[in-house]
């Protein structure tokens, strides 16, 4: 059964984000190398982001690299960059197609500059697309995002550009690497964590939580269909009662 005929395109989720879980334990389920995995999730990439296109969902972020990914053994960090840099340049197509913007958040300086090159040269192609923007957070981790915007307003407030009392939401909001995003509607994880994993954790305050036990490289259409259900079927009161939102 096609779940896409359950979903009511006038609820969707305006900005999805989503902690793309699993690619090395689905690798040793096939009995292959980590690499392998991270190989496979690039397909359910394309596979989401053209969903999601299709769909109308205005804003998609997808975690596809952590500050504490750097941790891993060198040889998994070098692959992962490699498969990146393979992948914009093989998807640069399919971006442009679907008129999907490519967003970036999170430390580049710390990638590899090929990387970084490959990267901003997708951005410059795809910047007047207005369909979809994608947001790739690569060497992101929300703790030092937040910890940078603290610096930047304190700074802003020692030369007197901000006072301490105008700091609100909207002044936070203006200095995170998403500011030109809306918050998150609904966060998916796969492989059956359940945990946050420093991912956007000022933009997920209010945030619908999903967590499916699929494998990144098995997350299909219909997985994201059965998220989108679940997040159309749950009451979004933002600190108000039933009765308030109806």
């Amino acid at each position: 059964m096609d779940l896409l005929q359950n979903i009511d395109k006038n609820n969707l989720p305006k900005h999805l984000a989503i902690i793309m879980d699993g690619n090395g334990r689905w690798a040793k389920q096939q009995g292959l190398l980590r690499a392998f995995g991270h190989e496979s999730g690039t397909k359910s990439v394309k596979i989401i982001i053209e969903t999601c296109a299709r769909l109308g969902i205005a804003n998609l972020t997808l975690y596809a690299f952590s500050t504490e990914n750097w941790n891993r053994p060198k040889l998994e960090v070098d692959t992962l960059m490699k498969i990146l840099i393979k992948s914009l340049k093989k998807e640069l197509t399919t971006l442009q197609s679907n008129n999907i913007k490519l967003n970036t958040i999170g430390n580049l300086e710390k990638m590899p500059q090929s990387a970084q090159k490959e990267l901003l040269d997708v951005i410059e192609k795809t910047k007047d697309n207005t369909k979809m923007t994608l947001t790739l957070a690569l060497s992101y981790g929300s703790r030092e995002e937040i910890i940078n915007v603290v610096k930047n307003i304190s700074n802003k407030v020692k030369n007197n550009i901000i006072s301490i009392d105008s700091i609100d939401d909207s002044i936070i909001n203006e200095h995170l690497y998403t500011q030109n995003l809306p918050d998150v509607d609904l966060l998916i994880r796969t492989s059956g964590e359940h945990r946050i994993s420093n991912f956007l954790l000022w933009q997920i305050a209010y945030a619908e939580l999903y967590f499916t036990d699929v494998l990144w490289p098995d997350f299909k259409e219909q997985n994201l269909y059965e998220a989108i259900i679940s997040y159309q079927k749950r009451e979004r009161r933002f600190g108000k009662t039933s009765e308030q939102i109806k």
